[in-house]
């Protein structure tokens, strides 16, 4: 199925995901790979404040290009997902509600996921230009010297991506491979 989502979400939307749905986001989400999550995590430990509005956002684990001139931004196709998967569990209990990227879970993302009700969704790799133009406002808001990997504010429109992981845990990467699989 198909489906248009305003984020931040509120409530239990996301438990009318269902694996293999396509979703068009609309609205506020945040960039954040490996470096960006260290230091979450070291400013949590610290006491200190968070540099979004955890509660219903998404991050986007991309690390864009720089933009040309006249554009918003650079190529901005997914990282892979795993690299973050030790800091997930901590930001799903703190009200993370989704996560894109691209590739496979630990089994703990997965408990958190259903636990926090999330969902994993995956963008498709390989065409981060195209993912780009539905990026229509980007804004650096902490971590400037990370470069690429400093957390972005971006406002999207219809910017397309799968469920993979939904609130149930159901995984489309395992059913797929179930499938398809020959006895």
């Amino acid at each position: 199925m198909e489906f248009n989502l305003t984020v931040p979400v509120k409530d239990n939307i996301l438990e009318s995901l269902n694996i293999g749905d396509r979703v068009f986001l609309n609205g506020i989400i945040y960039t954040a790979r490996d470096s960006a999550h260290k230091r979450i995590i070291e400013a949590l430990d610290g006491g200190k404040d968070l540099p979004f509005e955890i509660n219903g956002s998404f991050i986007y684990y991309v690390g864009p290009t720089p933009a040309r001139p006249g554009y918003v931004i650079g190529s901005a196709g997914p990282t892979t997902s795993y690299r973050m998967d030790k800091y997930t569990p901590r930001l799903l209990d703190l009200g993370l509600k989704g996560m894109i990227g691209k590739g496979n879970r630990s089994d703990e993302v997965i408990q958190s996921i259903i636990k926090n009700k999330a969902v994993y969704f995956a963008a498709t790799g390989g065409v981060g230009a195209l993912l780009s133009k539905c990026i229509v406002k980007s804004e650096i808001i902490a971590f400037e010297d990370l470069g690429p990997e400093a957390i972005r504010r971006l406002e999207v429109k219809n910017f397309p991506v799968v469920v993979v992981i939904d609130t149930k845990g159901n995984n489309l990467y395992e059913e797929g491979i179930k499938k398809y699989r020959i006895a």
